[in-house]
């Protein structure tokens, strides 16, 4: 396995494809742990993806088991973003992949996300496997060059960076024979609002009445923060290029040299489409908003109808009175 990756290739990890792993080996740790009589009941992909630990009593003593799915995303140009991810049946010990099951979740797929396609495959592990390399080729009919997204659930509480790995696999001559291998490749996180809003609400649950500020209030007071001094600093540009045009200042071309570079490396954000997906994101947040409310609303009245409940029991006892509700 080569070190890292020489394609240039820049990689996009969105935050659900990381908690779709999670969720699936989860699942399927769970279930292995059930007695062999709840355990028979399970769904047949999870049966498949784990067929090597069926006896539910001796599950201590074997390995943890690997799930495998799809990814799913875009790439414009060179960049590739990973946006989503589904499961996939495929027995390891024959090396044989559901088709028909995958062609079916690639067809609904498109049919809300027409924009996405298959990018590669995950599976779960502390490092690419030898035998990784026959379900990697088994997907080079749907995308020539897939990647590979590998997590470790293994719980290492010195390691500060997460557990995901992105493999490409690359020719080289070794030995003198060709061979496909796995490469590292770098990746960032990418988010949007409402994946922010959404995981940082699920990583900081707390009882109601809690005040404590969480990690998204901080980042986005910093973010506001940010954008306010931006906007004093392009203020005292502008008013200098003002005075300057009206003879107040006098003109020096290095001086507007400098100007011009500063002001050609802030976007452009005029335009019909940045308007529309802002709007969307402005919606989509005020809609996570409103609904956090309602669901306040609705808890607060729930404990406000169970007290009244607890009150009218206690004098329907004394004086024979029906409950409030």
């Amino acid at each position: 396995m080569a070190s890292s990756s020489s394609s240039g290739l820049t990689f996009k990890l969105h935050p659900l494809v990381i908690v779709n792993i999670s969720d699936h080996y989860t699942r399927v740790k769970s279930q292995l742990s059930l007695p062999p009589s709840l355990t028979s009941t399970s769904s047949a992909a999870t049966s498949n993806n784990n067929n090597n630990n069926s006896n539910g009593g001796e599950n201590n003593q074997n390995p943890p088991p690997r799930v495998y799915g799809c990814v799913i995303g875009v790439q414009r140009g060179r960049t590739v973003e990973i946006f989503n991810s589904f499961e996939l049946i495929y027995d390891p010990s024959t090396r044989s992949l559901d088709r028909s099951f995958l062609e079916k979740k690639q067809e609904l797929y498109k049919k809300v996300f027409p924009h996405f396609y298959v990018l590669g495959w995950y599976s779960t592990g502390s490092d690419a496997q030898e035998s990784d390399m026959h379900f990697h080729k088994a997907l080079m009919d749907i995308n020539e060059s897939p990647l590979y997204v590998l997590l470790n659930p293994a719980i290492n509480p010195a390691q500060k960076d997460l557990p995901v790995t992105i493999y490409e696999s690359e020719l080289h001559v070794i030995d003198g024979v060709p061979q496909l291998i796995f490469v590292r490749s770098s990746y960032t996180i990418e988010t949007v609002e409402a994946e922010r809003i959404s995981v940082d609400h699920v990583a900081h649950l707390k009882p109601s009445g809690g005040s404590a500020a969480t990690q998204l209030a901080a980042q986005l007071t910093g973010i506001h923060s940010a954008i306010k001094m931006l906007n004093s600093r392009i203020r005292v540009l502008h008013q200098y290029l003002v005075g300057m045009q009206k003879g107040d200042i006098p003109c020096e071309s290095s001086l507007l040299r400098q100007v011009s570079s500063l002001l050609r490396r802030l976007p452009a954000i005029e335009s019909e489409k940045f308007q529309d997906d802002f709007l969307m994101e402005y919606n989509d947040t005020l809609l996570i908003t409103y609904l956090a409310m309602f669901t306040n609303c609705s808890s607060t009245m729930n404990e406000l109808v169970d007290k009244f409940n607890t009150t009218y029991d206690r004098h329907s006892r004394r004086g024979g009175r029906t409950a409030f509700i």
